[in-house]
This record gives structure tokens, C-alpha cells and sequence, in this order.
């Protein structure tokens, strides 16, 4: 299956700066969070998502401000993508009292219901019913809201995943479910225990939708794809289900991963990444002179 070529022309350049500008803030903020967590002052585990900042940034610039967010414990991209306060989010990540959960809730844990980031789920695959619960919501009240449930590649083998997908169908619901697909279910390489290649692509035409595999580290394709699928749901059209592909996962090596293993290295997974900077990308379009007017 063909990964969908970035769009072109498609995104303006106002645009284009604030996905730049926001994908490098939540890299700043990874990077942050990585080197506090070395310094032993992030109370508990942190789980980064280096690599990734395209997708968060890409949904979260085409949201609507009511729009509700659903992400997994790699959350802090989308939950500062969607206006969320950094200082309140490292705070929380330090279990501090003045964290946006008064530091109780951690890294694992963010939420900012204001800014519609309805919560990061330990739970792999937890969320994506909840999701659709919101979703039902919105449909009922006639709300025009549009819930948007991020997952990892892994959450694709399991139930909840599937019972979701089947509901949000069958109802028609307007809800974007998006797999950041980064090759690894923690440790496991995904293509080692998935009967497909591309564990959401592949399956979403057994529920009948459309098979959507776009690459993830591009800021253009994610924001173009967010426009659709949102505006789709938005306009009573249903569900989507799209697969990013980020192949972050090599960025372990730097931290990605604080729980164990921060160093481990993947046998035949070269560390080409660094190359595939999704912000390295995005700069490139904003390269063109300006044309100064007198």
C-alpha cells in the first residue's frame, strides 16, 4: 500500500509557520523532559515521544478549540498541542502542586479538559472506546465537536481497538481514530505479531472504511489529512482511521523510552531517523525569501 505523497500547495504559509513553530515547542519540551527525567526530578516513568511532533501538531492546528483529544501515555505532544501550558505540564511531570493535576497524575496521566485534552490513557487501548463515548456525545447534542483518539501501533492488537472501530461505525459517530505507527509495541518490532503489514491501514477496510497510511513525519500530509478526516466526521460523514507512519522509535537510543532500556539498540533498525526530523522537513518550504514590499 502506497503511503499518500504530501500535499502540495494545499497549506498555506501562515499555516505552515505555526505547525513549524509548534513542532519545534514540543520538541523543546520532549528534550526538556528527557534531561529532567536524567536529573532524577520527574517523579515516576516518562515515555517520550521525539520524533512524532508532526502528527500532534498537524491535528492539533486543524482542531476546533471544543474538538476533544484522546492519547495514550505518550502523551505530552497532543495534550500541549491542543494550547495546554507548558510550565503546568512540567510541573505535573515533577509532581509538582501547581501541575495541571496538581501532580498527581504524572506524566502518564495528563489532562487538560479546558483546552479539550481528555486525558492520557496508561491503559493500551482503553481510550479508544471512551473516545467514542464523546463522540456519541457530540452526535447527540448536535454539538458539531469531533473527538480525535491517538494510539500506538500496538493498541491495533487489542479488543478494544476493534470493538471501537465496529461501533463508531455503526453508529456513524464523528471520531478520528489516528495510529502513531513508530514499528515497536515497546520492545516487540509490530510486524513480528500482526497478521498484516500495516496493522490500521490494512484493517480498516474490514469495517468498511478507507485504508489511510500517510507519512507521519511530514507536517503538510498530517495537517492535510487532519482537515479531511475531521471535517468529514464534522459534516455527519463518520468515523476515519488513519496510520502515521513515524519510525520514531530508532530516537530510543536518545530517550524515547525512560521506563528501561533507555540505550537498547534494534537489530537491522539503522538510527536513520535524525535524518527524517519532522521539523527539518517543515523547514524547508519556509525557506523562500519573502517579498518585501516598499
Amino acid at each position: 500500500m502506497p503511503i499518500k505523497a504530501p500535499a502540495t500547495g494545499e497549506v498555506d504559509r501562515a499555516t505552515r509557520l505555526r505547525l513549524y513553530q509548534l513542532m519545534v515547542e514540543l520538541r523543546a519540551f520532549e528534550q526538556r523532559a528527557y534531561e529532567l527525567f536524567l536529573e532524577n526530578l520527574v517523579r515516576g516513568t516518562s515515555h517520550l515521544a521525539l520524533g512524532q511532533e508532526a502528527i500532534g501538531a498537524g491535528y492539533g492546528v486543524a482542531m476546533r478549540a471544543d474538538d476533544y483529544t484522546f492519547c495514550t501515555y505518550r502523551g505530552h505532544n497532543h495534550t500541549l498541542a491542543r494550547g495546554a501550558s507548558m510550565g503546568a505540564a512540567l510541573a505535573e511531570l515533577m509532581g509538582r502542586g501547581n501541575g495541571m493535576l496538581h501532580g498527581k497524575g504524572g506524566s502518564m496521566h495528563l489532562t487538560d479538559v479546558k483546552h479539550g485534552a481528555m486525558g492520557s490513557y496508561a491503559i493500551v487501548g482503553a481510550h479508544l472506546p471512551i473516545a467514542a463515548g464523546a463522540a456519541w456525545s457530540a452526535q447527540v447534542r448536535k454539538s458539531g465537536q469531533v473527538a480525535v483518539c491517538f494510539f500506538g501501533d500496538g493498541t491495533t492488537n487489542i479488543g478494544a481497538f476493534h470493538e471501537a472501530l465496529n461501533l463508531a461505525v455503526v453508529w456513524k459517530l464523528p471520531v478520528v481514530f489516528v495510529c502513531e505507527n513508530n514499528l515497536y509495541m515497546e520492545y516487540t518490532p509490530i510486524e513480528a505479531v500482526t497478521a498484516v503489514k500495516h496493522p490500521a491501514a490494512d484493517r480498516a477496510s474490514a469495517y468498511g472504511l478507507e485504508s489511510i497510511l500517510v507519512d507521519g513525519n511530514d507536517a503538510d500530509v498530517m495537517y492535510d489529512i487532519a482537515r479531511q478526516t475531521i471535517g468529514k466526521a464534522r459534516a455527519g460523514g463518520g468515523p476515519s482511521l488513519v496510520e502515521a507512519r513515524t519510525d520514531s522509535q530508532a530516537l530510543r537510543a536518545g530517550g524515547a523510552e525512560r521506563a528501561g532500556g533507555g540505550g537498547l539498540r534494534f537489530p537491522r533498525q539503522p538510527f536513520h531517523h535524525s535524518r527524517r526530523r519532522p521539523q527539518l522537513a517543515a523547514s524547508k518550504p519556509l525557506r523562500a525569501p519573502f517579498t518585501m514590499k516598499h
